[in-house]
């Protein structure tokens, strides 16, 4: 077998050179060896192709090392670390062919798979077999459990927007869920899902909107749905606490609904951690918390809108607890809010929301997921929720 070039061995070696720090960094024994550049590098890293060989290995490492950045998140839902879309695809094939589905296998890949991942496999499973995955799904699957997937298969704005979709369709609006939705995003997500609805539904969702809603509840989601909120610098602005303290308590009565309006305007523009400062302040300078002036000035669906921005600004995951909460309370369960808050939220800050469902209510998410759910669809939601919190 002939040599390597000498073109490939230059490039070898400028490689071997470029990656012998890299190796120090990842050896574990790069603390304590004490290696010198030109005796011990050269044993440890070889020379020729062996050295280059070396070095593809490494620098090979490097996406994965990147990816295990995202276990810093609160979500439930990790990258999955031995990914190998072709395999997941041969897997979900084989699950949703013939007579019944396989509903373990398909939850034991989608569940977990990041959204990112299963867009790979989205992709691949439509090059492979010439099918669209969601439509192979939604076919194979039914009820809640086909719910739970098809949230799964779609990316997270696009998810959002046909959710915002579904709330203002057929015989009345959710408002709950459009009030969800456009409080707890950030501009960029809010900036995808409009563009994802107009996409998708050939309609502009402000104007879906301002149909669908009235009064100041429309106002609140108008403004919401513009996604102009500030951005937390780190920096705490006293005299900006101060300023947006006092318009609420005395927000002026130039003209009708001036004091409403100042309210939507500070609530859905100023960043939360400015929020929860300013109603910290309104609460020391005039006696009251904000909700208390909220239900005052506020009514019906106004005031539920105005209360979730409060209580999503004060703590988002603790907002979430309380609808899931809400959601298994009394007879019946509220299968839309499951799914939805445990689908959307399993990669960003489910494991807060687990925290603060178990602080609130003196038992965890799981074991109510478990009185409250049955079968297959029980099994998804149960996986994404990852475990129990004892």
């Amino acid at each position: 077998m002939p040599g390597p070039s000498a073109a490939q061995s230059g490039s070898c070696d400028e490689l071997g050179e470029s990656t012998n720090a890299l190796w120090l960094q990842l050896s574990p024994l790069a603390p304590s060896a004490e290696l010198s550049k030109d005796k011990d590098n050269a044993m440890l890293l070889g020379d020729g192709m062996d050295r280059c060989s070396l070095a593809h290995e490494i620098l090979s490492q490097l996406p994965l090392v990147q990816q295990t950045a995202a276990w810093g998140t609160l979500g439930t839902i990790k990258p999955y670390l031995g990914f190998d879309v072709e395999s997941d695809v041969q897997h979900l094939t084989e699950a949703i062919v013939g007579n019944g589905a396989d509903h373990g296998a398909i939850l034991d890949v989608l569940t977990n798979r990041t959204s990112a991942q299963r867009q790979q496999i989205t992709k691949v499973f439509q090059a492979l077999t010439k099918q669209d995955l969601l439509k192979s799904m939604e076919a194979a699957l039914s009820g809640n459990l086909e719910r739970v997937i098809v949230g799964l298969l779609k990316p997270p704005a696009q998810y959002d927007a046909h959710e915002l979709r579904a709330a203002m369709q057929g015989m009345g609006t959710d408002e709950d869920a459009l009030t969800e939705i456009l409080s707890t995003r950030s501009n960029q997500q809010l900036r995808e899902i409009l563009a994802f609805y107009q996409q998708d539904f050939k309609a502009d969702p402000e104007k879906d909107i301002a149909l669908e809603t009235s009064g100041w509840f429309k106002e609140i989601l108008l403004a919401l749905a513009k996604g102009k909120r500030e951005r937390d610098t780190g920096i705490i602005d006293y005299a900006l606490i101060q300023q947006d303290a006092e318009a609420l308590a005395d927000p002026g009565a130039s003209s009708e609904g001036a004091g409403e309006r100042t309210w939507i305007s500070i609530f859905t523009q100023r960043s939360p951690e400015h929020l929860s400062r300013v109603f910290s302040q309104y609460r020391k300078s005039h006696g009251l918390e904000v909700e208390e002036t909220i239900c005052k000035r506020f009514r019906g669906d106004g005031q539920m809108a105005m209360l979730a921005l409060a209580s999503a600004c004060r703590n988002t995951p603790r907002y979430f607890a309380e609808k899931l909460h809400h959601a298994m309370k009394g007879p019946g369960t509220d299968d839309k809010v499951l799914i939805r808050v445990l689908v959307s939220r399993s990669e960003t800050d489910l494991l807060s929301i687990r925290s603060e469902f178990k602080k609130c209510h003196g038992k965890s998410l799981y074991s109510c997921l478990q009185v409250e759910t049955r079968g297959d669809y029980q099994a998804a939601l149960l996986a994404l929720c990852r475990a129990e919190d004892l």
